[in-house]
């Protein structure tokens, strides 16, 4: 078994247990994801009580940054995967089990914590497949998160439809997933950590918070703010998303959680597609014309809100997003000025406050006027990733490097 994990792998092989870890990670989460409904009634809770619960996992997922970037600059990213995983299954399982609010609080603030570890390293891998292939294939990686997202979703609605507690059905779950990482662990890239150099003068002038976080250098900021917007806009549409269609389009509950299913299926065909346009036309032309559709998309919904105008605006805002965070992390992958682990962390670092801050701030603002108003807001960060993509130097090779050579 050993001497069969030793042997080198094909390009193909890597690739192929590269996806399987993003397959778990996102079967996983939308396994939690999908029995939110059930758990809230189960422990009676109010909707400030999950607001409070469901802030509790991106607040794990931020305070654990900093010991990922610990642990990706003293170990290999198939470790830290691996480990990531089997704590995602273990938390996973707890949570079936959790009998009151606090007890669900700290376990999702582990889950966002797994769910932290898996999302760095399993880029991290990505990335470094990413450099055995000479066009792009970072966006399927992405795709098959998203597949595994919807798989885990219809799963839910078999177990519900039969009654299946939460309690079961994460356990065999986690027991399952768990396999699948000890199996195909084999077949993921060994690579030695990169830590990334600190000068010492930096030492000096960077905050203890700018060193935990690992902020990006002025040569990925750009990126990072891209990441931001994008992030921003593609959480509002999952928080917000079916609402927003219920209350300014139609009324009617299932023709608006038929939208949000429409943007989610936008997504997922655009990263299973963006591989080969990216290969077609570079990474440069894909995001400015994300930044596009994610503009004119939102535009349509506030402008036009009308049955079939606010769906063809979903599916553009889904092409939009689709592809712009995996270009982005297979692009701070090949900086030349951090090590790709360091890169996107920091780049991650930046974006998720985007997933985090923007959609309360669209309820705030909504609550203050209309939802309207938000989304009119929200459609800014679309003309944002157009003007900072305008920033980037022309580049249409998918595997190129980015530092001072390629940013203006």
């Amino acid at each position: 078994m050993n001497e069969e994990a030793s042997q080198p792998r094909t390009p193909a092989q890597y690739r192929i247990g590269a996806a399987i870890f993003f397959f778990i990670s996102g079967f996983g989460y939308s396994t939690w994801a999908a029995r939110i409904p059930t758990i809230k009634h189960q422990l009676h809770l109010d909707d400030g009580q999950l607001g409070t619960a469901l802030f509790a996992l991106p607040v794990g997922l931020m305070l654990t940054m900093p010991l990922t970037k610990w642990l990706l600059t003293r170990y290999s990213s198939r470790a830290v995967m691996l480990f990531g995983s089997l704590f995602l299954c273990v938390i996973l399982i707890l949570v079936g089990f959790a009998v009151s609010f606090w007890q669900l609080v700290v376990l999702l603030l582990f889950f966002g914590s797994a769910r932290n570890l898996m999302t760095l390293s399993i880029n991290t891998q990505g990335v470094t497949v990413q450099a055995l292939y000479p066009k792009s294939i970072m966006a399927s990686f992405h795709g098959i998160w998203s597949m595994a997202c919807f798989a885990a979703a219809g799963v839910s609605a078999v177990v519900v439809y039969f009654n299946v507690s939460p309690a079961y059905q994460f356990t065999v779950v986690s027991i399952i997933l768990a396999i699948l990482s000890l199996y195909f662990i084999r077949d993921t890239i060994l690579q030695q950590p990169d830590p990334q150099p600190v000068i010492a003068v930096e030492r000096v002038i960077t905050p203890w918070w700018g060193r935990a976080y690992v902020l990006p250098d002025k040569y990925l900021l750009k990126f990072a703010l891209i990441c931001f917007a994008c992030m921003a806009c593609e959480n509002t549409m999952y928080d917000w998303g079916a609402l927003y269609f219920q209350k300014q389009i139609n009324s009617d509950k299932t023709i608006a959680s038929t939208a949000l299913v429409i943007f989610l299926v936008a997504v997922t065909a655009g990263r299973f597609f963006g591989d080969r346009i990216v290969n077609q036309i570079g990474i440069k032309k894909v995001l400015r014309l994300s930044g596009i559709f994610i503009f004119c998309g939102l535009a349509i919904a506030v402008a036009l809100p009308y049955l079939f105008t606010a769906a063809v605006g979903y599916v553009l805002i889904g092409f939009g997003v689709s592809c712009v965070v995996p270009m982005v992390f297979s692009l701070a992958g090949k900086s030349k000025n951090m090590s790709s682990s360091s890169a996107l962390a920091s780049i991650s670092t930046v974006g998720y406050m985007g997933f985090i801050i923007i959609p309360p701030f669209v309820g705030y603002v909504a609550k203050a006027a209309s939802l309207r108003l938000s989304f009119g807001i929200v459609t800014l960060f679309g003309a944002l990733i157009v003007y900072l993509v305008s920033k980037i130097a022309d580049d249409n090779n998918p595997a190129s490097v980015v530092g001072n050579e390629t940013l203006e």
